[in-house]
């Protein structure tokens, strides 16, 4: 068993920071701007033929899904694209584990990173949603730390994923194949019950589906028992991500 140390995530982590200081308005836009583009065209255009679904507001219901979406995007694209990058074309991962770092540490440093970003570029739209009517509620100050839980596992799902695909230009399978479906089968425009069986079987193993229902609860009333599950099932999908990317990075890195 490889022992874990906290030095090598700190330098990995001071390393992105200096990075992030030099890219940080770009990054942020996009991360931020993008979902707020869904949620108004489809709030208000959707919004516009559909005034309530169950006991919310269409733009309410859009907008606390657009959360989930917003981290599944701002984290799945950078474990894919820039771990390819750094590790085919900069060779940066060489020059990591050319110091005192392990692959299981690069990773997991890499990963929270991502992660930690995401979960707070993803509430943008929440706080837009505010200026347009959503009720304020305390369980909005949980929603970071529930979305941090799928960006981690997102973003580990994108490292993995770069170290498996032959090219870069292969990625398109993956946007197409998995991060397509499982966004638009989430609950996020509308709700999964109303889908085919078929569908509502898949959404329940979709780990966007459970942080969508985190966020709604959150922020229109927690349940507990229902919440735990959800938030278990985003644990169990970011540990077994963790393991294939290691092992994945580990068999490109160094075996």
């Amino acid at each position: 068993m490889r022992r874990f140390e906290m030095a090598p995530v700190k330098g990995i982590w001071r390393h992105e920071l200096a990075l992030y200081k030099r890219y940080w308005m770009t990054q942020s836009f996009a991360s931020m701007v993008e979902p707020t583009f869904y949620l108004l065209a489809f709030g208000y255009g959707f919004g516009s033929m559909v005034a309530a679904i169950g006991h919310y507001r269409y733009l309410d219901f859009v907008a606390t899904g657009v959360v989930g979406t917003a981290a599944l995007f701002t984290s799945v694209f950078p474990g894919m694209f820039n771990s390819y990058i750094r590790r085919a074309f900069q060779h940066t991962y060489d020059a990591f584990l050319a110091a005192p770092v392990d692959v299981h540490e690069l990773v997991t440093a890499e990963a929270l990173w991502i992660a930690a970003k995401s979960s707070v570029y993803s509430c943008t739209p929440l706080v837009v949603a505010l200026f347009f009517g959503l009720d304020p509620s305390f369980g909005m100050l949980l929603v970071p730390f529930m979305v941090f839980f799928l960006a981690l596992g997102f973003g580990l799902f994108g490292m993995w994923t770069s170290s498996v695909v032959p090219s870069i230009n292969s990625f398109d399978y993956v946007i197409t194949g998995v991060v397509t479906p499982l966004f638009l089968v989430a609950g996020t425009f509308f709700p999964v019950d109303a889908l085919p069986d078929w569908a509502r079987y898949a959404a329940r193993v979709n780990p966007l589906y459970h942080c969508v229902e985190l966020v709604r609860h959150a922020v229109f009333g927690l349940r507990p028992l229902a919440d735990l599950g959800h938030l278990g099932a985003l644990v169990v999908f970011a540990a077994l991500m963790w393991i294939l990317a290691v092992r994945g990075m580990r068999r490109r890195l160094i075996d």
